[in-house]
């Protein structure tokens, strides 16, 4: 079999059915076997690499399926490097697979030859470059063998043009191990034990939940756990959803601009228990201020998140699901109905000073929170909502009530404006019998804007929010309140984005007044698929609370 086609007929035997990709010269081996495989294999042209894998990012989130994206050689390759060090932080599972230069060719500056393994390196989890037929299925199978367990992440597959139309045999062998990579240690149960007995003696137990229980499927767990505990959760913005945001013990949103109490009561408990979280920056502060007076139980499948940022007393070296399926057992039935009560009352003061006036505001102009929060009023459980970067970003990580897991697609630890729109299209595809809402702000669509096309061209059922402020909202924020006011460059002209989506026919509506917004979330939610609905938001509204950059969890401020 040619080894173009053993591309494909190896992904068909990993169960992949869609794939996103942009064909180029390096490639076209691959893409010419494709054509044959039109039936069994969806291949989602996006209009940019970067679109590629940020759907496939998506589609992974939603699935809990690897997402597959395919690339040309140079400049196609080049484009995916985002994405890749995207997924790498946010640990998602992506196989990407790129052509490449005829082996002879290699390291020679051939046209569209570039070191995308030497790039790469540091942004996969894996990566190899294939120069033979023959040695296409071990690297597919061990790609996706090592995308997908343990801590899940990407990995680039380059394969010469050579080897594309070579020739091998073809019988896919499953790859399940591989020597000294052990994706699930074996679990030390005396520390778990040490673990159980910290926290029947705590007063104050706090319970921090990160995307590791999504993404070992712990969420039922996790639930028996907390109930049989009494402790308070809060979410990191990865992990919103793992818990629901209307169980009475879900205390809200860790981070810069989480909610009040779970920030400011961080410092104030006594055995702190982080599952599946690794203390991002955002979350902890000033490191030398957070939690100092509490005992850290730290349970994370990747050892070296294990006090690389916090010390822990007791670090749970395992997978998430297994560590709670250990630890509930051993764990005495209680109540810490004083401690939830530290919350309740922290929770009224933000919702006096912050809340109450960001969803029904005193105003003539419409503010972004009241958006998100009639949104999440309306829409249903299930609805996946992804989005973008920015401070609609954080508003709809505060103001939407996740209430179901795998609903939230963001991006993380790096932060990519322009992750938004294809993201959403993989999220649709991974999820297509839920409805899937896009919230982007009006600087990060325009990274992406082209995805448009791809939406088109699929019919995709992606209902798009923008919140348009005119300006870059995050970095104006930073300016008015560390820079003083001076607006750098922040000041964004738009185009008219309704005609925009026209001339994609996707249809849309543009809500000035508060008087409209309601019938407009309504048609946009009821419209049968795709769907534009630019709101337009207050120019310098502010994300509040924050913690300032160098701060203390302890020294957010409400305004």
């Amino acid at each position: 079999m040619r080894g173009a086609t053993i591309v494909i007929e190896s992904l068909l035997a990993e169960g992949v059915e869609t794939v996103f990709g942009y064909p180029g010269g390096a490639i076209m081996p691959v893409y010419d076997a494709l054509y044959d495989y039109r039936d069994r294999l969806n291949h989602i042209l996006v209009r940019h690499e970067q679109g590629a894998i940020h759907a496939a990012q998506g589609f992974a989130r939603t699935s809990g399926k690897p997402g597959v994206c395919f690339a040309t050689s140079g400049p196609g390759a080049t484009n995916l490097i985002t994405g890749l060090a995207d997924a790498m932080i946010d640990s998602t599972p992506v196989v990407c697979i790129t052509g490449q230069v005829a082996s002879h060719l290699l390291g020679t500056d051939a046209f569209q030859e570039t070191d995308v393994i030497g790039i790469s390196m540091p942004v996969t989890k894996w990566n190899i470059q294939v120069t033979k037929a023959e040695d296409i299925v071990p690297a597919i199978a061990r790609a996706f063998y090592i995308a997908k367990s343990g801590r899940p992440g990407p990995v680039l597959v380059d394969i010469t043009k050579d080897a594309q139309f070579g020739d091998a045999d073809f019988k896919y062998e499953y790859c399940d191990s591989i020597r000294s990579y052990q994706p699930k240690p074996k679990i030390d149960q005396t520390l778990v034990q040490q673990a159980a007995s910290l926290i029947n003696g705590a007063a104050r137990p706090y319970l921090l939940v990160g995307q590791g229980v999504i993404l070992s499927e712990a969420e039922q767990e996790l639930m028996e756990f907390v109930e049989k505990a009494g402790v308070p959760v809060a979410s990191t913005l990865l992990g919103l959803g793992a818990f629901p945001a209307d169980h009475p013990q879900y205390v809200g949103y860790l981070g810069m601009h989480g909610n009040y109490a779970p920030n400011v009561l961080t410092n104030e408990c006594d055995v702190l228990l982080a599952i599946g979280m690794r203390f991002d920056d955002r979350v902890t502060g000033d490191v030398n201020r957070y939690a100092k007076q509490a005992k850290v139980i730290h349970v994370d499948l990747d050892r070296s998140e294990l006090n690389k940022i916090i010390p822990a007393h007791i670090g749970i070296h395992g997978d998430a699901k297994e560590v709670l399926q250990l630890l509930t057992p051993m764990i005495e039935k209680k109540n810490h109905f004083d401690w939830l009560e530290q919350f309740r009352l922290l929770q009224e003061k933000e919702d006096e000073a912050v809340i109450r006036n960001a969803v029904a505001p005193d105003s003539e102009e419409l503010r972004m929170a009241e958006v998100i929060h009639q949104l999440s009023e309306i829409a249903k459980r299930d609805t996946v909502v992804v989005t973008d970067v920015g401070q609609h970003q954080m508003i709809t990580s505060r103001y939407y009530k996740f209430k179901n897991t795998r609903t939230n697609v963001t991006s993380g630890g790096l932060g990519t404006m322009g992750f938004g729109l294809p993201a959403a299209i993989g999220a649709k595809l991974g999820a297509p019998e839920k409805d899937v809402v896009l919230v982007v702000g009006d600087g990060g669509i325009q990274m992406t804007i082209q995805e448009f096309g791809t939406i088109m061209q699929f019919g995709i059922g992606v209902k798009v929010l923008l919140l348009n402020n005119n300006f870059l909202g995050m970095v104006r924020q930073w300016q008015e309140l560390f820079f003083d006011r001076r607006y750098s460059f922040t000041d964004i002209q738009n185009p008219d984005f309704v005609r925009i989506a026209d001339g994609y026919h996707i249809p849309a509506l543009k809500v000035e007044s508060r008087k409209a917004l309601s019938e407009g979330l309504t048609a946009m939610l009821n419209t049968e698929g795709a769907f534009l609905l630019e709101v337009v938001v207050e120019k310098e509204d502010n994300v509040f609370p924050m913690m300032p950059t160098g701060a203390s969890v302890a020294e957010v401020r409400l305004s």
